[in-house]
């Protein structure tokens, strides 16, 4: 038992710098990695909304209804009026008009 395992340890000495020489000459046959930096510019546009602005209707399709103003604790809207969200805000626009007239920012 001895003999054997004196056997493979020495066998193991012996090619050990075999297969180190073959891994090192595989690294030459590569081609280069080249690393390249991506930069990429995100440009965010967020309008500041105004009171007494009047919203078109394009701009009043991106906006989300907000039929649960208790949860974001809002104040009810009066009649003829309605909450919307835009991005972070929240703005009470005539629905007739779309003219805001309030604003509440960040919540």
């Amino acid at each position: 038992m001895k003999k054997i395992f004196a056997a493979l340890l020495s066998a193991s000495f012996l090619l050990s710098p075999i297969v180190a020489s073959q891994a090192s000459a595989d690294d030459f046959r590569r081609p280069p990695v080249v690393e390249r930096k991506v930069i990429v510019k995100k440009t965010v546009i967020r309008s500041h909304w105004k009171k007494g602005y009047r919203v078109n209707a394009s701009e009043r399709r991106r906006f989300h209804d907000v039929n649960d103003y208790r949860r974001y604790r809002l104040a009810p809207p009066p009649r003829g009026y309605h909450w919307v969200r835009a991005d972070n805000d929240f703005l009470l626009i005539g629905v007739a008009s779309g003219v805001i007239s309030s604003i509440i920012a960040g919540r």
